[in-house]
């Protein structure tokens, strides 16, 4: 990477050690070595949680709101991913609960006020498997989001189909279906559950001092193929309808996946669950649907690699239209992330600007086989990104998944927004 290249969006790189160690300590309350420091109000905080399993995010608003993306659970072979991190003791959904808990106390809060599925994986809401347990009222199964919430309990949710889940087919897969009833257990407790409103800067809202954050917006920017036009909150529908297609060509649920933009003055952050890029060598040009939605998002400070990283996603639509100065890479599968995927974000071709990768695992045989995995700034840890008051300025934590210390190991920044 030429670090001679600034881009528009930031102007700073750095790595932790000396003076840069006591400046983010100022600004954070963190050092290498040490626990992270609690979250303080004013302050925007983004966990991207490593649990070897599956892609789950905690973010702390500055005012304290909370919201949780995904809540993976996957339990495939070891022979492609990495062992469960921190351990096989619980199951990824209660690693994933437990650490949400310890941070949201320290805003002062015992809730979760938003979750927000991509889409209906498993690797993004849970899998059940012969062993999975039931709930304490046995309407559903124990795995991913349904293990958070019985760990940390979660106020209003949001996916993509919700209430007739049956876009593009019904959704009655047995995974779906466990969702589906917890979904319904929910609504009979009265928490909310809501169809994600495409262009919407409202649905997801600050919920407790708003008016003290007025540059603070989530923007939904697509799902099921529907994308924000970019003007006030009207959107428009990018695949063919149903019926023009042959079931064989319906839209993936990868392709549907939900995708956020959550700015905080000049700050930009993106996640779109598993877009994807490719077409089908051509001949449904309509299935890159990751290029528009990057598109529309603009540039960013930090953007989550789509789908992983794999083949036909985090493609060069996506890279050159979001040109962020830090990518996060959800990674467990040694398909996590493909060799040329990784050679377009490190390249200078679509992004002319310094870069920083960080992924919350990597499995050796990736290593083995893409030797850029080694120019990563980490390839193991949560991420948790810290962005100051205003939106200024942010830092990169790398934090033990080893254990819950929540012990600093790495510390990157600070980066200047544009």
């Amino acid at each position: 990477m030429n670090s001679t290249h600034i881009s528009r969006r930031t102007v700073l790189q750095s790595v932790g050690g000396g003076a840069l160690a006591a400046s983010a300590a100022a600004h954070t309350g963190s050092l290498a070595g040490g626990p992270l420091a609690p979250w303080t109000p004013g302050t925007l905080d983004i966990h991207h949680i490593s649990t070897g399993r599956g892609n789950a995010t905690l973010i702390v608003c500055p005012d304290g709101t909370s919201m949780m993306v995904d809540a993976g659970a996957t339990y495939a072979s070891l022979e492609y991913t990495v062992a469960p991190i921190p351990d096989g003791s619980r199951r990824p959904g209660e690693w994933i609960g437990r650490y949400a808990k310890r941070h949201l106390q320290a805003a002062g809060h015992g809730e979760i006020d938003y979750f927000v599925l991509t889409h209906f994986h498993g690797d993004h809401m849970g899998e059940t498997t012969a062993g999975s347990p039931p709930s304490k009222d046995h309407d559903y199964l124990l795995t991913g989001v349904t293990d958070v919430e019985a760990v940390v309990p979660i106020r209003r949710y949001i996916d993509r189909c919700y209430p007739t889940y049956d876009y593009p087919i019904p959704q009655n897969d047995p995974w779906t279906g466990n969702y589906r009833k917890f979904i319904a257990s929910q609504v009979k407790r009265g928490r909310s559950v809501e169809r994600v409103r495409v262009g919407s800067a409202r649905q997801i809202a600050l919920q407790h001092k708003p008016r003290s954050y007025p540059d603070f917006v989530v923007r939904n920017l697509a799902a099921n193929g529907e994308v924000w036009t970019g003007v006030n909150e009207e959107s428009r529908h990018l695949f063919p309808e149903i019926a023009s297609l042959k079931p064989a060509d319906y839209p993936s649920e990868n392709m549907c996946s939900l995708a956020l933009r959550l700015s905080y003055g000049p700050f930009d952050y993106f996640t779109g669950g598993d877009l994807t890029c490719g077409t089908q060598y051509g001949e449904a040009p309509w299935q890159d649907i990751e290029t528009p939605v990057a598109q529309i998002a603009g540039p960013v400070e930090v953007a989550v690699m789509d789908h992983h990283g794999v083949t036909g996603a985090s493609g060069p639509g996506f890279i050159r239209a979001l040109r962020p100065r830090v990518f996060v890479l959800f990674a467990w599968d040694s398909a996590h992330p493909c060799m040329d995927t990784l050679n377009a974000m490190m390249g200078t071709r679509l992004n002319t600007g310094p870069r920083d990768i960080f992924s919350t695992a990597m499995k050796q045989e990736t290593r083995i086989a893409n030797r850029q995995v080694a120019d990563m700034k980490s390839q193991n840890g949560h991420v948790v990104v810290r962005v100051a008051p205003g939106g200024k300025t942010y830092h990169v934590f790398i934090t033990d998944n080893a254990d819950e210390s929540d012990r600093v190991i790495a510390q990157f920044g600070p980066y200047t927004c544009a």
